[in-house]
């Protein structure tokens, strides 16, 4: 069986990836408008994105 040459990314189980050329980014303080909650319709479904106390954000559906 033919040995696959090892690399550090594939010994700690990264895959390495090229990030898209032309990715949008969005401050989530723009996203959310100032409000703690945010409610995004996406292929006929309801998602919540939220901010939590801690800073974090949660989508949930």
């Amino acid at each position: 069986m033919p040995s696959v040459p090892s690399t550090d990314s594939h010994r700690q189980g990264h895959i390495c990836r090229k990030s898209p050329p032309q990715m949008r980014s969005i401050d989530s303080r723009t996203l959310l408008g100032g409000q703690h909650l945010l409610l995004i319709d996406h292929a006929g479904e309801r998602y919540f994105l939220r901010m939590t106390r801690n800073n974090k954000l949660i989508l949930t559906k």
